[in-house]
């Protein structure tokens, strides 16, 4: 009966145990302490076995290893629930980091396709704004040439205002164009910092994405090496962020990049509505004066086949300088865009970082084009000059021949040959 009570006691104190005081494992120490507190009577020097005692030892030892036993299982029990919690607390957050990067993957596709449609047609404002120079060019020179006309000739006709007019929409549309690139650019740099911003929160999320990826197929057996490449961290951030704070930064950096995405878009349409009304505007314009000119040329082409029958030769030196003077134009253009290239290419190569500044073979070929080049240009712009002479001394020449050459025929000269040849390669385009 003592023996049974005796086991009883133990299981009661095992059942209470595990549903008390092994909720925590520090409480083991507690019992310990208090299971090995009791009386050695059977060290006594000069006393028999003490049975009774013996008994009492014996049922505390079973106590203390069933305690043990119990503590064992419920820390086994702790640690793998709260690494399952761990799991599932690290599986939610990599969902979580994956929702996220593909919201930014996504806004970041938008805005990359939408920076690359804006840059598209930037290009195309910069086309349409390079293309209204040599229409004004042109419009200019027409200007200049009918100046030339005899005193008498020299009025204000409706080829004249209709050629002020065309230098004046000609101006406009190449402000306003201007204006629109600077425009379209700061609109691309917002875009690009957008870009940015978002590019950077996708890396670190992406950076977070594979840690916490590591840390949920990470086990005991496994942090070995990482412990080694840990030693020397210097600790977490200072600087803590919370849950709705680190979600709102991507929010924010979403939100941001489709403001900008949705300006681009207006941008775009604006710009487009732009350049097909100012294409209108010039080609309207253009054909008015061009009917200007015909109706003008149709007034005084009388006086032209006096001078066309009289000095054919003359005229034909005339055109063949007119045609040197614009191959020359032409040869110097050319060297001029070459000439901006080779400089373009020695000013970005003055960019190079310090040590870089190597005077190697590259930048004394870009030193010795730019001289030649220079010496190129000058030289065909004295020989422009000397054509011009040229042709002056050929007209002062027919004047001097054609006595019953009237003012009408000059006028019809520059209006007919002259304004008309200039004028005849311009086009208008839309972009």
């Amino acid at each position: 009966m003592g023996a049974e009570r005796k086991g009883s006691g133990i299981s009661e104190e095992r059942d209470r145990s595990e549903n008390k005081e092994w909720d925590h494992p520090l409480k083991c120490q507690k019992n310990k302490h208090l299971t090995m507190s009791f009386p050695d009577h059977s060290s006594q020097l000069g006393a028999g076995p003490d049975l009774k005692n013996i008994e009492v030892m014996l049922n505390h030892s079973e106590l203390f290893r069933a305690e043990c036993k119990g503590l064992i299982l419920e820390t086994d029990k702790a640690w793998r629930r709260m690494q399952n919690d761990d799991k599932k607390r690290l599986d939610q957050r990599v969902r979580d980091i994956q929702f996220l990067i593909k919201e930014l993957e996504l806004k970041l596709e938008e805005v990359i396709l939408e920076t690359d449609a804006l840059i598209t047609l930037q290009s195309s404002v910069v086309k349409a704004l390079e293309g209204t120079k040599e229409p004004l060019r042109v419009t200019v020179l027409c200007l200049e040439e009918r100046m030339k006309r005899v005193p008498a000739e020299r009025v204000e006709d409706e080829v004249e205002r209709e050629l002020l007019k065309e230098q004046e929409v000609l101006k406009g549309v190449a402000s306003l164009l201007e204006r629109t690139v600077e425009q379209m650019s700061e609109q691309i740099r917002l875009n690009r910092s957008a870009k940015y911003h978002l590019e950077k929160d996708l890396k670190e999320k992406s950076e977070a994405q594979h840690i916490d990826n590591s840390c949920v197929v990470m086990t005991t057996h496994s942090i070995g090496n990482l412990q080694l490449s840990t030693t020397k961290s210097t600790g977490l951030p200072s600087l803590t962020v919370t849950p709705i704070q680190w979600e709102n930064i991507s929010d924010i950096n979403i939100a941001k990049a489709e403001h900008q995405k949705t300006n681009s878009q207006s941008m775009r349409a604006l710009v487009q509505s732009i350049l097909e009304q100012t294409a209108a505007d010039m080609q309207k314009q253009f054909q008015a004066t061009t009917t200007a000119f015909e109706t003008h040329i149709q007034e005084i082409k009388s006086a032209k086949s006096q001078m066309e029958e009289k000095l054919p030769e003359s005229l034909s030196e005339i055109s063949s300088q007119e045609r040197l003077r614009e191959d020359l134009q032409v040869a110097i253009t050319e060297n001029e865009h070459s000439l901006n290239l080779a400089k373009t290419r020695l000013a970005m190569r003055l960019q190079r970082p310090g040590k870089e500044q190597c005077y190697d073979l590259a930048q004394a070929q870009l030193l010795t084009e730019i001289q030649h080049l220079t010496s190129h240009i000058k030289k065909l712009r004295e020989e422009t000059a000397q054509s011009q002479e040229q042709q002056r001394a050929l007209v002062r020449c027919k004047l001097r021949l054609e006595e019953d050459v009237d003012m009408k025929a000059s006028s019809l000269y520059i209006d007919e040959v002259i304004c008309t040849q200039l004028r005849e390669p311009v086009r208008t385009h839309t972009f």
